[in-house]
């Protein structure tokens, strides 16, 4: 590949076999170099390929600002997202975590520490995504010796989460509020404490994300009674009253109207964690 163009020191851009833009990063590597020369090979030490023109440049401006090190650190841990999680995330991802982790070093070297509101509703309903962020605040740890607290690896995990679920930082808080007051009214309703390590409580939170989501995207299903809503009602009549209230407060809080079908969903899902 030849240079395109010199980012800066450290950073060039080039075009692959099929003439896609790439970013390549490598120390030294914008040093007395010129465009259309050759781009040694011992030199490269991360090539970036982004399908989404102005998430290129975006990321491509973002590259100019901060240290090689910091780049680095973000691309491993979008890395171990992609190999945790797999699947597809937003490629957003590689300008908004890669910002964070710079703000977050700022404010550590300035002493300014923030607390995470949502820190236990981040680990207990996006366990994988909570242990990426903890592989990130490890990895700053190993690479730069910066110690960040527990709550930055709830906030990389709410960056992942939005990647992973194509939603904007404020509606995935939104929806971690949603489901942090759901469980609360199904354990005010039976006094029960959710066993948060078993299996149908992993399943009940999941059920929650997706609803919460549809709810952000007004993608809920239609409004018609159904045999088998009839039927949980009558094997699960505690569960479905239960799942009624979960009903009038997304309506009331969201003006969102759940469907009866919905409700049994959720009535059944009780039903399982309160078993556990």
């Amino acid at each position: 590949m030849k240079v395109q163009k010199i980012i800066n020191n450290n950073i060039v851009s080039s075009t692959d076999d099929n003439g896609v833009e790439v970013v390549i990063m490598g120390r030294g590597l914008g040093y007395k170099i010129k465009e259309g020369m050759e781009i040694p090979k011992s030199k490269v030490e991360k090539i970036f390929r982004l399908d989404n023109e102005d998430v290129m440049d975006r990321f491509k401006t973002l590259l100019t600002k901060l240290p090689p090190e910091q780049i680095q650190i973000s691309t491993e841990i979008i890395q171990y997202a992609n190999q945790v999680l797999n699947k597809p995330l937003n490629q957003n991802i590689y300008i908004t975590l890669t910002d964070h982790v710079n703000f977050a070093i700022e404010r550590f070297q300035e002493k300014l520490l923030f607390t995470t509101p949502l820190l236990r509703e981040v680990k207990s309903f996006y366990r994988e995504e909570y242990m990426i962020g903890e592989y990130g605040i490890a990895l700053i740890d190993r690479k730069l010796g910066i110690k960040l607290p527990v709550d930055e690896a709830a906030s990389m995990a709410l960056h992942v989460v939005n990647a992973e679920y194509n939603t904007a930082m404020r509606d995935t808080m939104h929806i971690t509020q949603l489901i942090q007051q759901v469980v609360g009214i199904v354990a005010e309703y039976f006094d029960i404490n959710p066993d948060e390590r078993s299996h149908n409580y992993e399943r009940f939170i999941t059920h929650l994300k997706f609803l919460a989501q549809k709810i952000y995207t007004n993608d809920l299903l239609d409004q018609e009674e159904s045999e088998f809503s009839q039927m949980i009602s009558q094997m699960y009549p505690e569960e479905y009253v239960c799942s009624q209230k979960i009903q009038c407060f997304i309506q009331e809080e969201y003006g969102h109207q759940v469907s009866e079908e919905e409700v049994a969903y959720l009535a059944v899902h009780i039903k399982r964690i309160c078993l556990s």
